[in-house]
């Protein structure tokens, strides 16, 4: 039964390709080259038969190519965050995958809509069915289904290092008059191991310190799968400056639990370099703990909880109650915590008095389109009820971080990278 389902399953996949590559050639090739009689056009057949060939030999290679590619990364045997120049290979892969899947989607529709437009032409006595108009939807069905390929490469040649400043101002009820005005930043999402180049991440750097913050959080996920994916960058983000220092938190793939280890010796090895990472940054790492900070003597507790999902998928390593101790009696509490879903699934059904709560993880999944006050919509938002940017339930705040770096997909397409500026004011009213 399972042979036979796998096989039902590669004859479905065998064609759909099929037909997709039709499709393609067709477009490419729409008139039916014959070989004349002439030298003229007898050489204008066989170049035509060339590109013909040509195409067909380069389609199936590539399809050929995508599971064994496939198969060298997931067996480790090639390791595209260690040869980076492979992180552009796998990107191309994703591009031809969800190109593929976009026409044959949008030609399937046109092709439905074909069918029923003939069917219902021979069955009418007035018989007025045109069959341009067949084409023109199978050709405009082929130009929407085409349109991911140039949009996700511009993404990736454009915006994976155009860092953008976003800027929010958050009110509090009954805000401490010392703690008005005060200005945090918060980066997410670091994933160095995705970054191939150095020098526009020290434009972030830069943005960063012209904000002039007095706290700056960075709220998770600073590699992929291995510590040392951030050595190239450990000095760079050494020079971020605020007043009153920069707090850190672990996100779901700082723990190395994406990376198929030896041994549990070396994957307790990477761990600890990570947590020297975040030390040698001068960057404090909170881990289920609280620090309080004096700000012209108000008392400001900032909390950091390991990383806590209400996803099955994702590491549980939180503990919010533990964190939490000591935080009682502060002027304002903020917490830090790498996946929003914790908000609705702790936060706010206990932890009523946390006013403030700062995430990042989805990272909007890097594709989607804001329209402010209008319409924003990303993928994200099918799988997450806060995804990107500011919500607010009653008194309480939670911020979502689109991220500074990237994964999988090397660029953005509408979801920029971001960097958080929060200036906090006292709300002028009770009303909530």
């Amino acid at each position: 039964m399972t042979l036979f389902i796998f096989i039902l399953f590669l004859s479905i996949i065998f064609l759909l390709e099929l037909y997709v590559f039709r499709i393609l050639f067709s477009f490419c090739f729409p008139t039916k080259y014959i070989i004349g009689s002439s030298l003229r056009e007898k050489i204008a057949g066989y170049f035509v038969s060339g590109k013909k060939t040509t195409f067909t030999i380069v389609y199936w290679a590539l399809i050929i190519a995508l599971p064994i590619n496939m198969f060298l990364h997931f067996q480790g045997i090639i390791e595209p965050y260690e040869f980076k120049p492979w992180i552009y290979v796998n990107a191309f892969f994703f591009i031809f995958v969800i190109t593929r899947i976009s026409i044959a989607f949008y030609s399937g529709i046109a092709d439905v809509i074909g069918w029923i437009g003939g069917k219902f032409a021979k069955s009418s006595d007035l018989s007025d069915y045109d069959p341009g108009r067949k084409s023109f939807i199978q050709k405009m069905a082929l130009v929407v289904g085409i349109l991911p390929f140039p949009t996700l490469t511009y993404g990736m040649i454009r915006n994976p290092y155009r860092y953008r400043v976003r800027d929010n101002i958050i009110e509090i009820v009954d805000l401490d008059d010392r703690l008005e005005g005060l200005r945090i930043v918060q980066i997410s999402d670091i994933h160095a191991g995705s970054w191939v180049f150095k020098s526009p991440v020290e434009t972030a750097i830069k943005k960063i310190n012209e904000l002039k913050p007095d706290l700056v959080f960075f709220t998770g996920d600073m590699v992929n799968y291995k510590a040392s994916e951030m050595e190239p960058f450990v000095e760079l983000f050494s020079q971020i400056e605020s007043k009153y220092g920069v707090y850190s938190i672990l996100g779901n793939h700082d723990y190395g639990e994406y990376y198929r280890w030896d041994s549990e010796q070396e994957k307790r090895e990477n761990f600890q370099q990570m947590l020297d990472v975040h030390n040698r940054m001068g960057w404090k790492l909170l881990r289920n703990k609280n620090e309080i900070i004096s700000v012209k003597g108000a008392e400001l507790a900032v909390i950091g909880v390991e990383n806590y999902s209400a996803l099955p998928q994702f590491p549980n390593y939180g503990d919010l109650p533990l964190a939490y101790k000591g935080a009682e009696n502060a002027n304002l509490r903020i917490l830090l915590t790498h996946d929003p879903t914790h908000w609705d699934a702790e936060v706010r059904k206990s932890f009523n008095d946390i006013e403030i709560t700062l995430s990042g993880h989805t990272h909007g999944f890097q594709f989607g389109f804001e329209i402010p006050g209008f319409v924003r919509w990303s993928p994200s938002s099918l799988v997450y009820n806060q995804w990107a940017g500011l919500y607010q339930k009653g008194t309480q705040y939670l911020y979502v971080n689109r991220g500074l770096g990237f994964l999988g997909y090397p660029g953005r397409v509408g979801i920029l990278p971001e960097i958080t500026l929060i200036e906090l004011k006292k709300k002028t009213d009770d009303l909530v």
